[in-house]
C-alpha cells in the first residue's frame, strides 16, 4: 500500500472477529511505532502488548471507551516514561507520534484499531495504575489500542477542511 492510500484508508476500527494477530505483525507494528520522531530523540515510549483475555476484559470494564478490547483479540497500551524527558513534557507529543504510526502500521497489514485514551483522565489513570497493570509512578499510560482481525469496513472519509487553513497569520 502506498504512504497516502494508507493515511487516507485509516479508519478507527471497533469491531473486531476475536482472532489475534502474528507474532510478526505485531513486531513490525511495534517496530512502526517506535521509528516515530521525539524531543530530542528522548523516545519515552514503553508498549504493554496485552492478550490475555482477562486482563482485555478488565480495560473494557475500567474505560467506557475501550469496550471492544475484550474483542480485539489484543491491545497494546501506549506508555509514557518520564524518566526519559529530555526537554519537560513532550512525552505526550512523542508517544502521539508513535500511536500514529502504530495505526498507519496497522492499516497497511490490512488489520483494525482504535485510539482510545487513557490519560490525563485521573479515573483512567487509577485504574490503569493500581488496578490493572502495576505501572511503576514514571510510567503514564496515554492510551490502550486495541488491535485486531476487524470485523467491520467503514468506508474512508474525506475530512479535507480549507477553512481550518490559514496562511502567514490568522
Amino acid at each position: 500500500m502506498e504512504t497516502l492510500e494508507t493515511i487516507f484508508k485509516r479508519r478507527s476500527i471497533r469491531k473486531f472477529t476475536g482472532g489475534k494477530i502474528s507474532a510478526g505483525d505485531l513486531e513490525k507494528i511495534l517496530r512502526a511505532a517506535m521509528a516515530a520522531p521525539s524531543a530530542g530523540n528522548g523516545q519515552p515510549w514503553h508498549f504493554i502488548v496485552i492478550d490475555d483475555q482477562t486482563i482485555l476484559d478488565k480495560i473494557a470494564e475500567a474505560s467506557p471507551y475501550a469496550g471492544m478490547a475484550k474483542y480485539a483479540g489484543q491491545a497494546v497500551i501506549v506508555c509514557g516514561d518520564t524518566s526519559h524527558e529530555k526537554f519537560g513534557c513532550y512525552w505526550v507529543q512523542d508517544c502521539s507520534a508513535a500511536i500514529q504510526n502504530l495505526l498507519l502500521a496497522v492499516t497497511d497489514l490490512g488489520l483494525g484499531a482504535v485510539w482510545t485514551g487513557i490519560y490525563p483522565r485521573e479515573d483512567r489513570l487509577v485504574a490503569y495504575h493500581q488496578l490493572i497493570l502495576g505501572l511503576p509512578e514514571n510510567i503514564i499510560p496515554l492510551a490502550t489500542i486495541p488491535i485486531g482481525v476487524p470485523a467491520e469496513d467503514p468506508a474512508p472519509q474525506d475530512r479535507y477542511r480549507p477553512d481550518r487553513i490559514h496562511r502567514n497569520q490568522w
